[in-house]
């Protein structure tokens, strides 16, 4: 006796919340945010889009759910050695996180509704700092100069019109525009810029700077802890 084929079956993963997220951020991450719809985001799943508001509410509420898991993959190390360690290393963390996830720093700040992710990413920062001997307004100027080269460095790398490995290749071809006897400092820097193989990114010099100086405001205030 022959056992008829049954046909294929496997049981359906269960639509949640996480599992919803995590395929919007592989969608935004391939096509952009703007490309981002319930409609695209329920064929992604296989499901219908209606079925998605059982766990999100819309597309904002989407949005801050992608921005929160963006910042759970910033580090804001436990056992740093000290304030100035654990802000440096969160700080490149934040800038690779935000490369990795090029839609999202533009809207790094401009969310009404906070997740639990940027609570306790914010709690942290602001537990290393106040232990560093800032008070709570240090703290805050510290904070507001830290994310402002974070941000503002990041999305101008994210916005050169060529990729970063380009540099050198688009300086070159751009020297030969730039009469050296009549913009001798802008010559200078685009020919060192080739010398250099198109090193671009330096984001940690300037982040070096910001730490040095914050140091220096511990330092002559008399507030310098390890």
């Amino acid at each position: 006796m022959t056992v008829p084929d049954l046909p294929n079956s496997e049981p359906r993963i269960p639509l949640t919340r996480e599992r919803i997220l995590r395929a919007a951020l592989d969608l935004a991450d391939l096509h952009g945010l703007e490309a981002l719809s319930m409609r695209r985001l329920g064929q992604a799943l296989g499901v219908e889009a209606m079925s998605l508001y059982k766990h999100i509410k819309d597309k904002d509420a989407l949005i801050d759910g992608l921005i929160d898991l963006v910042i759970a993959e910033i580090d804001v190390p436990q056992g740093a050695h000290d304030w100035k360690d654990a802000m440096r290393r969160r700080a490149i963390s934040a800038h690779q996180a935000l490369l990795r996830h090029r839609w999202a720093c533009s809207l790094m700040g401009s969310r009404v509704n906070i997740g639990p992710a940027m609570l306790s990413y914010l709690d942290r920062t602001f537990a290393w700092l106040r232990r560093g001997g800032f008070t709570v307004e240090q703290t805050l100027d510290a904070w507001h100069a830290l994310d402002g080269h974070i941000y503002g460095f990041t999305l101008q790398q994210l916005n050169l019109p060529f990729a970063p490995e380009e540099a050198a290749q688009m300086a070159a071809a751009g020297v030969e525009l730039i009469p050296a006897d009549h913009y001798p400092h802008f010559h200078a820097v685009v020919t060192e810029i080739v010398k250099m193989g198109g090193r671009v990114e330096r984001f940690e010099f300037g982040l070096d700077l910001i730490l040095g100086g914050l140091e220096r405001l511990l330092s002559a205030s008399g507030q310098l802890h390890r």
